[in-house]
């Protein structure tokens, strides 16, 4: 049995607010991405995004938190998420097994923080909010929630962090010093996160078309996903159902730019070809590619250019980008998408690639634009994120 085994999966995201809800919406073509509703802005109008039709105060219903709390959506719909995850995988005592969290988040608290910043003086009961900005907040509430004594840690590497969160805890399980580990990523949106994209100008006014050579740029979106990672001798012990395995992964920094991927894809190369390494797997074994995909002119570039360095002469599996349905929910992708990657294992499934009308001019690559029956024995999910950190996560069928 090679690789380490997933046997729980929980998600939220504008699509469904479960796994199977998720998996009907890819199967049946039907994105979430529309006018922001959630949250007060002079940009509702201009940019479209994949937004989590829940609001806070249901949040907090549907939890049950106290009136008091001081949660962020952030760490609100990453509970969420993991408590689905922790169920799914049949867990009735957190802490049986040396038990860890390693959650993801570039948004952290800022939903919260940004809402009451210009109040905090002149309102002393706002004050409890300052302490949830940080992004570990999320981490430590996620884990108070689920009971979890054990390890506890945030992973912030953009959009690449819950690819980093997955690929360490599956190191930590591989070298013995854990027996579990929950892991993924959520990021709600907020503010400050749709200007600063919009000043970078890689927002699209319309739907987002990844891998078109007309692609204007992302829509944002919020998410949150976490899988339940289990060594074998906890599966063995407890007779677990394995719903697929991380058999490769590997992170790679390009260091081109603060916000920009290098035009050859010199980390997605690496990062691909480390997850190769580690999972003993040849690229023709692959049967698709979530590739990053977030439509953005330079990404679907380099990423695409980092694939055929990877393939060569060889043929480029069916792949496709899911953000078309979802948004860019950037510190969460990875987590969504992995949940997507074991889902095409169990479905045999290749997702559409939405909205692609006409191939780039720069190469002869044409994602997958229907949903596709087919054996899928073995996934790649691509994950880059600013600052040059990429990061690549194969998921394969457990024997």
């Amino acid at each position: 049995m090679k690789g380490v085994a997933i046997t729980g999966m929980g998600i939220i995201s504008s699509i469904g607010n479960s796994v199977e809800e998720n998996l009907d919406s890819l199967l049946h073509e039907n994105p979430a991405i529309t006018r922001v509703e959630n949250i007060t802005t002079i940009h509702a109008d201009i940019n479209k995004v994949g937004e989590i039709k829940k609001t806070n105060t249901e949040l907090i219903a549907e939890l049950n938190l106290p009136s008091d709390n001081n949660f962020s959506r952030t760490a609100m719909i990453g509970t969420f998420a993991a408590r689905q995850a922790v169920e799914n995988a049949g867990i009735t005592a957190i802490n049986e097994f040396r038990t860890g969290l390693i959650s993801a988040t570039s948004v952290g608290g800022m939903d919260i923080t940004e809402k009451y910043y210009y109040d905090y003086f002149e309102k002393p009961e706002l004050v409890k909010y300052i302490s949830c900005h940080d992004g570990g907040d999320v981490a430590d509430k996620i884990a108070a929630e689920l009971g979890l004594k054990g390890m506890v840690t945030t992973i912030s590497t953009a959009c690449s962090s819950a690819a980093n969160s997955i690929m360490l805890g599956a190191r930590l399980i591989k070298n013995g010093k854990l027996d579990r580990v929950i892991v993924g990523g959520t990021d709600a949106l907020a503010k400050f996160t749709i200007n600063g994209f919009k000043t970078l100008m890689i927002l699209s006014d319309d739907y987002n078309k990844p891998f078109d050579n007309n692609r204007k740029g992302l829509n944002l979106g919020e998410a949150a996903a976490y899988l339940v990672l289990e060594s074998d001798e906890v599966v063995k012990k407890q007779n677990k159902k394995v719903l697929a395995r991380v058999s490769g992964y590997g992170n790679a920094n390009d260091a081109f730019h603060q916000t920009a991927s290098s035009e050859n894809g010199d980390g997605a190369y690496l990062a691909m070809k480390k997850a190769f390494e580690v999972s003993g797997l040849k690229p023709s074994e692959i049967d698709y590619i979530n590739v990053h995909g977030t439509a953005t002119p330079n990404n679907d570039l380099s990423e695409g250019r980092a694939i055929l360095r990877i393939y060569g002469d060889e043929k480029v599996p069916d792949f496709s980008s899911t953000k078309p349905f979802t948004g860019h929910t950037l510190a969460a992708a990875a987590a969504i998408e992995a949940v997507y990657s074991v889902l095409a294992i169990q479905n045999n499934v290749v997702y559409p690639n939405m909205n692609f009308e006409t191939p780039m001019e720069e190469f002869d690559l044409h994602p997958q634009t229907v949903a596709k029956n087919a054996t899928i024995n073995h996934v790649l999910s691509n994950s880059f994120g600013f600052g040059g950190n990429c990061s690549t996560l194969i998921f394969s069928k457990s024997e």
